[in-house]
């Protein structure tokens, strides 16, 4: 269950489709609210979030992190998604996962403020959007300074993980709301491109409504 506008169900459906993980896809929307329905609540997901899936024998989850590494467990893929037996490794990726949260905070609440709430008749007061601004750069900042700080082609030196793709989806949001994240970050505007180069063409499929909106706020 996913609606492409997430950032977090970009992130699992590209896991999904890279790794070629067969799934039905259920889409939702966001904007008209088919997730807060009682039937969604009481038959799909209790917190009525997304993305969620439902496995085998009706085993239901949610929350994207959980998800992904389910998968890393449930499948056969390559180990350097998220590494079984090399707990050094997988700690570093498990490190970013606890801190995305601070990123996500930062990006997706922007990128409310200024597109997603306007857009359902909610104004915004101008302090409340600065400062939403302000902590989307500190993350980004972050990023840049701290995680790409080696200047290396993924998070993790020289291999894709799914933290790459939580982090990449993350930022591309951004860009809907006409911002651009890569001004004064060039070890992240590089970052960017070498991900959306390995996993190509599933990355812009994933981002085609994000590429929509980008184009909209150009005109």
């Amino acid at each position: 269950y996913n609606d492409l506008l997430s950032q977090l169900c970009r992130a699992v459906y590209i896991f999904l489709n890279v790794n070629k993980i067969s799934y039905i896809d259920c889409p939702i929307s966001i904007l008209a609210g088919e997730h807060l329905t009682d039937n969604f609540k009481n038959n799909i997901n209790r917190f009525q979030k997304l993305p969620c899936i439902i496995d085998d024998n009706d085993f239901k989850l949610s929350e994207s992190v959980a998800i992904l590494r389910y998968l890393c467990e449930k499948y056969t893929i390559p180990d350097h998604w998220y590494p079984r037996n090399d707990l050094t490794k997988r700690s570093k990726i498990d490190e970013y996962l606890e801190w995305q949260h601070h990123a996500r905070l930062g990006c997706v609440l922007y990128v409310q403020n200024t597109l997603f709430k306007p857009l359902r008749g909610i104004n915004i007061p101008e302090n409340v959007v600065k400062r939403s601004k302000v902590n989307m750069e500190i993350a980004l900042d972050d990023i840049e300074n701290i995680w790409l700080a080696n200047h290396t082609k993924f998070l993790f030196v020289d291999q894709i993980t799914i933290a790459d793709l939580l982090a990449v989806c993350e930022v591309e949001q951004t860009k809907m709301t006409g911002y651009n994240p890569y001004v004064g970050r060039p070890n992240l505007k590089k970052y960017m491109e070498s991900v959306r180069e390995l996993i190509n063409p599933i990355y812009d499929k994933a981002h085609e409504k994000c590429f929509k909106f980008i184009q909209n706020t150009k005109l």
